[in-house]
């Protein structure tokens, strides 16, 4: 998962094997930590909404699967704040 943000938005792109455990009802998370802080992502695919619960950023997906599990969509983006831009970042081998 590879996570980037702004002001107001987050953008994060997934592999094929990301996408496929999100489809299958898996959890995603990513996080940073250091001493005294730290943040974490949550991309839940059971949960709806973007919610921030102290350090951690929870993306709720369900409802929102298909643009993923579509091979002609890139993604979806998700109101927040912040908002959320949730990409597939294939390889080319993966284009088929």
């Amino acid at each position: 998962m590879k996570i980037r943000w702004t002001t107001r938005r987050v953008r994060v792109r997934l592999d094929d094997l990301e996408v496929a455990a999100l489809l299958g009802g898996e959890v995603l998370e990513a996080g940073l930590s250091w001493p005294g802080g730290g943040w974490r992502l949550v991309l839940d695919p059971a949960a709806t909404g973007v919610q921030g619960e102290g350090q951690t950023l929870r993306v709720g997906l369900r409802g929102e699967l298909g643009p993923l599990a579509d091979p002609r969509q890139e993604g979806l983006s998700l109101s927040g704040p912040p908002a959320v831009d949730v990409e597939k970042d294939y390889r080319p081998e993966h284009l088929k």
